[in-house]
């Protein structure tokens, strides 16, 4: 029963994951996310191609979808059967879900925000590095496609200094993880070495 229970939440877990929040919000403003902007289906998207109330809606909601499975689905449902790391499996679905959703015939985001929420559910103090290296790079650069590329690559680091020793399969997992999201975000390291990736300005962002 414990292994069917697994099983399930980690489908259920993905099938979380792949609610596109970012084209659900836009299309609830009659537009197709997927065809404005840089045609991500995410929040930084949706920040500034419908509104930065809205993208930080979406931002938010795209969190919720990771860290759920990640921290409440164990919280609520674990049992002494489930294996140590059983958030970890359920918050990867998440991402998972997002990255290549269902819905959206398996074109999604780059699983930022996700891969965030699922930080904050099993490795708080990594995201919270990955916020600081977030924050830093995106005030010196403006960028948050490189912002977010740096936060992927500090994490692991993180991960490995602060949990190595005791869960070195977590450490692992949140690298692999954090070469994912820059694998996504290759399109935008193109971007960057040729000096055309989207910078961003508050005065060209939606109120």
């Amino acid at each position: 029963m414990a292994m069917i229970a697994l099983v399930g939440f980690t489908i259920v877990s993905y099938l979380i994951g792949a609610i596109p929040f970012a084209w659900l919000v836009a299309k609830a403003k009659g537009i197709d996310i997927r065809s404005v902007g840089s045609g991500n289906v995410g929040a930084t998207n949706v920040f500034r191609s419908i509104g930065k109330g809205w993208g930080v809606l979406t931002f938010a909601l795209d969190v919720a979808k990771g860290f759920s499975p990640a921290f409440l689905i164990p919280l609520l449902w674990s049992t002494a059967d489930w294996p140590q790391n059983s958030g970890l499996l359920f918050g990867c679905a998440a991402i998972a879900g997002h990255n290549w959703p269902i819905y959206l015939k398996f074109k999604g985001g780059k699983g930022v925000a996700t891969s965030a929420g699922v930080l904050l559910g099993v490795a708080p103090a990594s995201i919270g590095i990955g916020l600081v290296v977030w924050l830093l790079s995106f005030a010196i650069s403006r960028y948050v496609s490189l912002a977010s590329i740096l936060a992927a690559a500090a994490i692991p680091v993180a991960a490995w200094l602060l949990y190595g020793a005791t869960n070195p399969l977590l450490s692992t997992v949140l690298t692999l993880l954090g070469g994912i999201v820059i694998w996504r975000h290759r399109s935008n390291i193109v971007r960057l070495r040729a000096g055309t990736e989207h910078r961003f300005d508050r005065r060209k962002v939606k109120s």
